[in-house]
């Protein structure tokens, strides 16, 4: 996969209805895997900054699982985990913008 391509998966919701999410990350916490989805609406983008986590199963024999964490300090971990990851992107991204111009 490109770097600058991203990877998408398709949810089906409790009523049916299939919503399109961009993977912002799959991360480790606690010795579980954890995906970070972000919705998309129909033009491919995020007003709202809603991110949804998922606990994260693959094996090699099959497709991808995923399961909602029913635990709130389960919860709890995985959301500090993907706040972290989330702000050392944004230090990356402040890095790369203010770096200084060589002459």
């Amino acid at each position: 996969m490109d770097e600058n391509e991203s990877l998408t998966v398709t949810l089906t919701l409790d009523n049916d209805e299939e919503l399109e999410c961009a993977v912002l990350t799959i991360f480790v916490t606690g010795g579980q895997e954890y995906i970070a989805l972000l919705p998309l609406d129909e033009e491919g983008g995020n007003d709202d900054g809603q991110v949804f986590l998922y606990r994260f199963h693959q094996t090699d024999s099959d497709e991808p699982t995923l399961e909602n964490i029913e635990d709130d300090d389960e919860y709890e971990r995985a959301a500090d985990t993907f706040d972290e990851w989330l702000d050392s992107q944004e230090y990356e991204d402040l890095d790369l913008d203010e770096a200084p111009d060589a002459d």
